[in-house]
């Protein structure tokens, strides 16, 4: 009885809600969840990031649950968070350690409203962005004032006992469910902006000519969908013209343009070996790491994936393996290079070979055999290009 009377009491005033496209959201969100920064000035932003977009996660899933007001509170919540990551990367140096103990501690920290006064006095890059995106800052400020409503109780409809009482029961939810979903695509495009003031490239490798002209850079592009649908064009242009975003993009745009086989080596660490004449022509453009694997697929054409970090990291070539499992473990490349006999050694299907180069172990898998030419072959010009 009393069980069944607490059931019955949480859920009075709740009415649950549903979201029909909130995977698509939650697809979308990923464009800012991948955007990690490389920078290393950055105290913890990319855990900003990651925090601002649980954020808005779970305003989706306290709306449905009916908990209106907590998933407003949310949304308001990831502005203020990205306003706080903004506020710790912008400040002058000396002023940034300080204010990152006071914000992990119990040291007063300011509030949302002196930050923003504080930054608009001394960020260098808000500054500017206030400056060229006067639009969006004012706008901004306008959909936190409309969130508190919400937030703050202003007004019977915001209140659990009036919007859900029997009386409106019948009402259909539909109104309330768009303008939430207004709010929430307006809050992503806030926070994916607010990303931007750490540093550009998740619009700047948007641009393909850049992105080939680019170091292996940790971050992805935004997508055209996601910026056309939650920062608008109107709003990327004005970004466009900030310092920032200007000194990056010129920083890079006289750097040499990899090919579209060496971009993928850098960045997906796949290589082509049909392509082999062009990677070679590149090798400059790549790590030490890079070069490395490449000439081992080049030295031997037996060679279809090459390992190295332990088997932390893999690179892989159009040959596919005769290995049927797909994943690897940590543990077996360690066995592998521990082991007295380190070529041909069977992996499933496949062989793996251990090779040492620069102080590093290389591991090859390959499907057949490695000769005693093979192996030579690998080990001659390899040792030969790191004398060069």
């Amino acid at each position: 009885m009393t069980h069944s009377f607490f059931e019955q009491r949480k859920k009075q005033n709740l009415r649950p809600l549903t979201i029909s496209n909130k995977e698509k959201y939650y697809f979308d969100l990923l464009n800012i969840e991948h955007s990690w920064s490389g920078r290393m000035d950055t105290n913890i932003g990319n855990t900003f990031i990651m925090e601002a977009v649980q954020l808005l996660i779970n305003a989706i899933e306290l709306f449905e649950q009916g908990y209106f007001d907590c998933a407003f509170y949310s949304l308001r919540s990831a502005i203020e968070l990205s306003t706080t990551m903004v506020f710790l990367v912008d400040m002058p140096d000396e002023e940034r350690v300080s204010l990152l103990d006071a914000w992990k501690g119990t040291k007063s920290f300011p509030m949302q409203r002196q930050m923003l006064q504080m930054l608009s006095n001394n960020g260098y890059i808000f500054i500017d962005m206030q400056k060229k995106m006067p639009i969006f800052f004012k706008n901004t400020r306008k959909l936190s004032g409309k969130i508190n409503k919400y937030v703050h109780k202003q007004g019977l409809e915001h209140f659990y006992i009036g919007r859900n009482h029997p009386f409106n029961a019948s009402k259909p939810q539909d109104k309330f469910i768009n303008t939430f979903e207004y709010y929430l695509k307006r809050c992503i495009g806030i926070v994916a902006v607010m990303r931007l003031a750490i540093d550009p490239f998740p619009i700047l490798l948007m641009d393909e000519d850049i992105l080939y002209r680019c170091f292996d850079s940790m971050t992805d592009p935004y997508s055209e969908k996601f910026v056309k649908e939650y920062i608008t064009q109107h709003t990327l242009d004005a970004y466009k013209k900030t310092d920032i975003y200007k000194d990056t993009y010129n920083s890079f745009s006289d750097e040499p343009r990899k090919t579209e086989a060496v971009f993928n080596i850098v960045k997906h660490k796949y290589i082509d070996s049909t392509k082999m004449d062009e990677i070679l022509e590149q090798l400059s453009l790549m790590t030490m790491t890079d070069i490395i694997n490449v000439l081992m697929v080049y030295a031997c054409d037996k060679v279809v994936k090459t390992y190295c970090h332990n088997g932390l990291l893999m690179y892989y070539t159009e040959k596919n393996t005769n290995r049927k499992n797909l994943s690897w473990s940590g543990i077996d490349f360690a066995k592998f290079a521990q082991a007295e006999n380190k070529k041909n050694q069977q992996y499933d299907e496949a062989y793996i070979s251990v090779f040492k180069f620069a102080d590093e172990i290389y591991y090859a898998e390959h499907n057949e055999i490695l000769t005693e030419d093979d192996i030579y072959n690998i080990d001659f010009l390899i040792k030969e290009s790191l004398k060069k």
